[in-house]
């Protein structure tokens, strides 16, 4: 801050390390000349290079088995592994090249409740974890069998819906459920199903990570539920089943207005979905529009993949 100073600061350069900024931290002066210097010295910026495979998030609490699930599908131990929770601090590539499979699988830090997250490092891991699941085509949701489907899983479970991505759900752990019977893994399965409700058209897989159990239909599940997102429908082959259904159960009026719907096309999104043109559109009710969903998934396999239905004016 003081101009003589500045005059004074020549002497560093008899130290022999190169140039030197004269700055203030308080009223900001000198700072843009270190900035322009230090930009003139960053590299050239390149272009995403990442491969166009398919991407998978895998995604969870802190210690569901994230990491050992990805060590066990690549078959190395890549990713640290211990009972503390929350080792995982960043979001993790790893390209899968086996048995017929390429993908690139992302290991995520765990995912707690906002004020559980206490210190910068984990907060800015939650966010790489959340641009993970962002940038993925499918997301692999881990849970803790001993502890079930809590409030936690279903705000990632959420994250995941409205990005639009595809689902598989991996119940881990379960090698240590004890007292199980042969109606076990049905019970839980309807639970967490109707927890899940409406979006409940998701693979649920009972693995055990460790014991290396059901791990490679993680893979198959994997695969199909990418296939799903990426399902195209012809159009006259969908309006012939949809506008059948339409007849059957007409939209109900509503003040009065009648709802027509005189034909459905699906859009050129990533992910499902469909526009139906009809008059009075803003009066077709949520409930209608999941009439509409559920007859979609009826007709064509759309498991693991969200559908956004889209009511448009004719």
């Amino acid at each position: 801050d003081d101009p003589i100073k500045q005059y004074d600061a020549a002497e560093f350069y008899s130290l022999g390390l190169g140039d030197y900024f004269c700055i203030s931290s308080i009223n900001g002066s000198g700072t843009g000349e270190l900035l322009d210097d230090i930009v003139e010295k960053l590299p050239d910026t390149q272009e995403d290079t990442r491969p166009d495979i398919p991407h998978v998030a895998i995604i969870g609490r802190p210690n569901v088995g994230k990491s050992s699930l990805l060590n066990a599908l690549i078959g190395e131990e890549r990713h640290i592994v211990t009972p503390l929770a929350g080792t995982t601090r960043d979001a993790i590539g790893t390209r899968y090249t086996k048995f017929g499979y390429d993908f690139y699988f992302v290991d995520t830090a765990g995912l707690r409740k906002k004020e559980k997250v206490t210190d910068n490092l984990e907060f800015y891991s939650v966010l790489r974890s959340i641009r993970a699941v962002e940038q993925a085509d499918v997301c692999i949701l881990l849970l803790d069998a001993r502890e079930g489907i809590e409030s936690q899983d279903m705000n990632i479970l959420y994250l995941a819906i409205k990005n639009n991505k595809g689902i598989v759900i991996c119940v881990n752990k379960w090698d240590l459920i004890e007292d199980k019977h042969t109606n076990s893994a049905r019970d839980f399965e309807t639970k967490l199903r109707e927890k899940m409700a409406p979006f409940n058209d998701v693979p649920i897989i009972f693995t055990s990570v460790i014991e290396k159990q059901r791990i490679q239909k993680v893979m198959e599940k994997t695969q199909d539920v990418y296939n799903n997102r990426s399902r195209k429908i012809p159009t006259s082959k969908l309006n012939e089943v949809m506008l059948e259904a339409v007849e059957r159960y007409h939209p109900p009026a509503v003040k009065g207005k009648l709802i027509k719907i005189k034909y459905v096309t699906q859009l050129p999104t990533p992910f499902p979905s469909f526009a139906f043109f009809c008059s009075n559109s803003k009066y077709v009710k949520d409930s209608y529009k999941r009439y509409l969903e559920n007859k979609i998934r009826e007709t064509y396999d759309f498991e693991g993949v969200p559908i956004r239905i889209f009511m448009r004016e004719k």
